[in-house]
């Protein structure tokens, strides 16, 4: 990289198309969203970027394009929420330990993109499922609860740590709509469960992925499965937690066996539960505070790495949420 001069531009030389590419992102949407983030012109020639504006403005444009360089030096596909996580670090004076998370790779999708935490948050998240045997991931929607645990579970079978993956989530709305649905049983609750296959057809492909249920290692079902088993040698993600009632929650968490890990993940803002029903997983975060071999973790509205727009809608529906409550106290 050119040194930072007191003119009004720098260039930026990228080693090969690849980079290019990657920095630049599909209809250049990437140089759009940097020049938006920062203030600045940007266009990309060749194997070079140049960058224009106030010296201010070009030094915080350097900073944020070198903190994604780990990610455009490997060819890695940078999105626009990489550039917007990558500024909030930076901004937020976390420049450095956002740096050091481009360093843990978890696993390749199928598509062989390198997937990683991308946030300080979800670091601790990984990290959290890593050392302990149950962990609880409260938070809003696209903070990764659902993809990062199932890509620890995906890397363990891999490893032969466990022998099998069990997916689950409650059907709430499925009650007495169930029977309205058609096909049998299976093609009833499979819409709920869609989620959960979606995470899977990312990380191992569709093919891969039916394989593996067809034999039974990995199994995707409602909780209401659950009931009467003991899960060992399994890897058990208990996904949009906050729908299970207290008895589901207590139910579950009493099914994990021995050589077994379970993540229970859920956003306690979308409760489909009916007024009067206390939501299992905010009393399980209660509860369970404190107790050996049980982690909690809480992410929060900076984890979201959707499109930058779900970050700015789980803000206002924060706030919202906030208003709401205040109006109930008075």
């Amino acid at each position: 990289m050119a040194g930072l001069e007191r003119a009004s531009f720098f260039a930026i030389d990228l080693p090969d198309p690849s980079a290019a590419l990657s920095l630049a992102g599909p209809g250049e949407a990437n140089l759009r969203q940097l020049e938006a983030l920062t203030s600045t012109s940007v266009v990309l020639r060749g194997l070079q970027l140049v960058i224009q504006g106030q010296p201010a403005q070009l030094e915080r444009a350097a900073a944020l394009v070198e903190l994604v360089r780990p990610l455009w030096l490997e060819g890695q596909a940078v999105g626009v929420a990489d550039l917007q996580t990558a500024l909030d670090a930076l901004d937020g004076g976390r420049g450095e330990a956002h740096r050091r998370l481009t360093g843990k790779v978890l696993v390749r999708s199928s598509s062989g993109k390198l997937l990683r935490p991308r946030t300080e948050g979800q670091k601790a998240y990984v990290e959290a499922i890593e050392q302990h045997d149950l962990t609880l991931a409260l938070g809003p929607a696209g903070t990764g609860k659902t993809l990062l645990a199932a890509v620890l579970a995906v890397r363990m079978l891999q490893e032969r740590r466990v022998e099998r993956l069990i997916l689950t989530r409650p059907a709430v709305e499925a009650g007495e709509r169930l029977g309205f649905l058609p096909g049998d049983l299976q093609q009833k609750v499979d819409p709920y469960l869609r989620p959960l296959y979606d995470a899977l057809h990312t990380l191992l492909g569709a093919e891969r992925t039916a394989g593996l249920l067809e034999r039974g290692v990995i199994e995707v079902a409602p909780l209401a499965y659950m009931r009467g088993r003991t899960l060992a040698d399994a890897f058990v993600i208990v996904d949009e937690a906050q729908n299970t009632t207290a008895a589901q929650m207590r139910m579950v968490l009493t099914r994990l066996g021995e050589n077994s890990r379970m993540v229970v993940s859920g956003d306690p803002s979308q409760v489909d539960l009916p007024r009067h029903q206390t939501s299992g997983l905010a009393e399980a975060a209660r509860v369970l505070a404190g107790v050996e071999g049980v982690a909690i973790c809480t992410l929060t509205d900076a984890d979201v790495v959707r499109h930058p727009v779900v970050q700015r809608v789980v803000q206002a529906y924060a706030r919202h949420d906030q208003v709401q409550r205040g109006e109930g106290i008075r």
